[in-house]
């Protein structure tokens, strides 16, 4: 699958969308991704994760025993890729502020973990993720995403596999261009505003 036909699946699904939005990380961009709604069609969803999981190393697919996400976007991207890689899905939620294992998902000692989520901008939520797996007595071999939008930039501790990097600006809320300021903010994700 090329960045076009990645990108098609994206425009397919009306998942990219041009406006003011708030990120999860609280800047601000003039483009935003809903991973959800390309992730709504399950042969979609399996594409892409089919696509992305052919694209890691053999080693890093040889190790991983178990895939992670963090709720509430990765958990869909998460599942299709535990399918493609033929391991167990869990995923971490913040019942309290931090990510933690629940509903009966358990990690053994040193069991090895792809940290899977849907959009990468900071890498803050991954790294939340990690940080959590760790605590659960995972070790994470590498982490993955179906979109990094730091623009190649972001340090996840592990290695990182996108399926594509895009170059989407994004903004501290007090360094807008002129433009985008002259627009109303949403907040289309998954964290409160």
């Amino acid at each position: 699958m090329t960045d076009a036909d990645i990108l098609a699946e994206f425009h397919a699904a009306k998942a990219l969308l041009e406006g003011h939005f708030i990120l999860s990380s609280g800047l601000r961009s003039p483009r935003y991704l809903q991973c959800a709604r390309v992730l709504m069609d399950p042969r979609r969803a399996a594409r892409l994760a089919e696509a992305l999981a052919a694209r890691l190393p053999a080693a890093a697919r040889a190790g991983v025993t178990a895939v992670v996400s963090p709720a509430m976007g990765g958990v869909i991207a998460g599942h299709e890729m535990a399918r493609a890689l033929g391991v167990e899905a869990m995923f971490l939620e913040r019942p309290e502020g931090s990510f933690e294992l629940r509903r009966g998902f358990r990690l053994e000692p040193g069991q090895t973990v792809l940290m899977m989520e849907d959009v990468v901008t900071t890498g803050l939520s991954s790294r939340e993720a990690i940080a959590a797996i760790a605590r659960a007595g995972g070790e994470t071999v590498a982490a993955a995403a179906l979109v990094d939008r730091s623009n190649g930039a972001v340090d996840l501790g592990v290695p990182f596999f996108p399926l594509i990097r895009l170059d989407v600006p994004s903004y501290a809320p007090d360094a807008l261009p002129p433009e985008l300021a002259a627009m109303p903010a949403l907040k289309p994700g998954s964290r409160a505003a």
